[in-house]
């Protein structure tokens, strides 16, 4: 083992001894039973709807049970970070209002990045440097990619371990030579001497009992010796954050599940209390054949800016992400379900699918029960961000937005689920607007083709339509008005007649009814017509219905 001195001075003279740390960060005083969890998100990468689906696991068992709920971020691998990545973290969190309780402004056991957390990390490599449960290594890349072609020859398991570990046992003088020689190096962990061939064994708060190879592999737990700054490396920080911080539950995905033989021991060497960890499955998704795990690289549903750019609400989304965590939860009613515990001992270990149609259902539900107002204000804040041209128009014409949101929604006992999200608004509701409606453009109008009546005979309809117009309040009324002048231009009284003799008529009383539709809605559906003319107003309706009869035709027009 390296003398004490050499070792200190490896490490900055006024490095503060482990007892600093654990003064500074004491145990928490929270009441028996409350969970202290944290996420650890990487800036590496953008963060996964299954970081919102931890998160959201988290946040609650931090909360019913009366603990901690904190977001760490694990910025140590600082070559790889992504420009952006951080800035859209708080983005995902804040959308889905999953807030921490703590942060560098208001939190006690920062900082809540790990890259500014060199020095409590080097004071416990130090700590293990010290009691020879940790040692440095000199080997190179070449050095190492020999000992796997060695191990791979002769079938046994790769890795640095054992006598395949030329540093573990070195002798003093060829370290203190490699070090007055400025060599860079890495600090490795000394597993166990009885680690091979052991299992390890321990209880997870979703699994129950697990068991596990025991680690064998010195993993490297500080970063070469010419870096800076000096950082650890996940599994090392992860140790001393988890144990400073007073975490007590860590809520992680299944992958982690072979690293906790690794992660037992290093709590073991550092002497620190054990933590609970809690293994959640990840989500998936159906493909032909089978099932896999949602990608970031070949979803677009698996990024959490998708949700946000097409405009989900946060709160169907949680409410969705709930129940497939907790089944139960997917039969009760939304605010029920957000407000009711999750239970770690029901989710499954199976990962659950994330299914867009059966999301878009209970969106559309949700929306459903919400008032005008708070539809038009929610979409008007997803536009600010995503739909620019649409902010002037809602502002402009807030009554308007609010007489279309009415229209099958108030005052009846199965209202429109025509919104799912709110980017859906513009392309169901825009047609109300005149900024964003585009007119028919005459009797040949690309949109009335499909109907197949003659040009002529749209003209014809529409200018009498026109001339005669009633806007009146009865829906009855409203309708006969259509249906008795499409019986004077030739259209037949129903579908069924026209059918027995089409030569005879020009179209049908449906034919007649969508010219009218299309006139006013741009579309063949839309909301119920008498309802969307009475929002719209008489003068609206007359101009657009005046589009059917085509600019040549609209100058002699009385009503023109």
């Amino acid at each position: 083992m390296l003398d004490r001195a050499v070792i200190d001075d490896l490490f900055p003279s006024d490095l503060p001894e482990p007892a600093h740390w654990e003064q500074q960060y004491p145990r928490r005083d929270l009441p028996d039973g409350a969970k202290v969890t944290r996420l650890g998100p990487s800036p590496t990468g953008f963060i996964h709807i299954g970081g919102i689906y931890a998160a959201m696991i988290d946040r609650d068992i931090a909360t019913h049970s009366g603990g901690v709920y904190l977001v760490r971020v694990e910025d140590t691998d600082q070559s790889r970070e992504v420009e952006g990545a951080r800035e859209q973290f708080a983005r995902g969190f804040g959308y889905f209002g999953i807030n921490a309780d703590e942060s560098d402004d208001h939190g006690a056991y920062g900082p809540y990045l790990q890259s500014r957390r060199e020095q409590i990390y080097l004071t416990y490599v130090r700590h293990l440097l010290r009691q020879g449960k940790a040692y440095l290594c000199f080997a190179t890349k070449d050095e190492l990619a020999g000992i796997t072609a060695r191990q791979q020859a002769a079938k046994v398991p790769t890795g640095y371990y054992g006598r395949w570990a030329p540093w573990r046992d070195a002798d003093p003088a060829d370290v203190t030579a490699k070090l007055a020689a400025g060599t860079p190096y890495v600090v490795r962990f000394r597993a166990p001497d009885d680690a091979d061939g052991q299992r390890a064994r321990f209880v997870d708060a979703i699994r129950g009992r697990l068991e596990h190879e025991a680690n064998r592999n010195d993993a490297v737990i500080l970063k070469a010796s010419d870096q800076s700054p000096r950082l650890p490396t996940y599994h090392f920080a992860h140790a001393v954050d988890d144990h400073l911080m007073r975490i007590n539950l860590v809520i992680r995905g299944d992958e982690w599940i072979s690293s906790v033989p690794l992660h037992q021991q290093l709590f073991a060497a550092l002497e620190f209390d054990p933590i609970t960890y809690a293994h959640i499955a990840p989500l998936m998704k159906q493909i032909p054949g089978g099932k896999r795990k949602l990608s970031k690289r070949k979803d677009p549903e698996a990024s959490v800016d998708f949700y946000i750019g097409a405009g989900y609400p946060a709160a169907a989304v949680l409410y969705y992400l709930r129940g497939l965590a907790n089944g139960r939860l997917a039969e009760m009613l939304l605010e029920t379900a957000l407000a009711t515990p999750l239970d770690l001992s029901q989710c499954g270990v199976a990962g659950p699918l994330v299914d867009l149609v059966k999301l878009e259902d209970i969106s559309a539900d949700h929306i459903a029960t919400l008032s005008g107002p708070q539809i038009l204000a929610a979409v008007r804040d997803w536009a600010t961000e995503y739909d620019a041209e649409l902010v002037p128009v809602l502002d402009k014409e807030n009554e308007l937005a609010l007489r279309a949101l009415a229209v099958e929604r108030e005052g009846v006992d199965n209202p429109r689920k025509d919104l799912r999200k709110w980017s859906d608004f513009r392309a169901e509701y825009g047609f109300f607007f005149p900024e964003i409606f585009v007119p028919v453009d005459g009797p040949t109008d690309d949109r009335l083709v499909p109907l197949g009546v003659a040009p002529e005979v749209v003209t014809a309809f529409a200018r009498e339509l026109v001339a005669g117009y009633e806007h009146g309040d009865d829906s009855q009324e409203w309708f006969n008005q259509i249906r008795s002048l499409a019986g004077a231009h030739g259209f037949a009284p129903n579908a069924k007649e026209y059918k027995k003799n089409p030569d005879a008529y020009v179209g049908s009383i449906r034919e007649a009814s969508q010219l009218v539709r299309v006139a006013i809605t741009g579309a063949t559906r839309s909301p119920d017509l008498h309802a969307t003319a009475q929002a719209l107003g008489a003068a609206e309706v007359l101009r657009r219905l005046r589009a059917l009869i085509g600019p040549e035709q609209n100058g002699s027009d009385g009503n023109s």
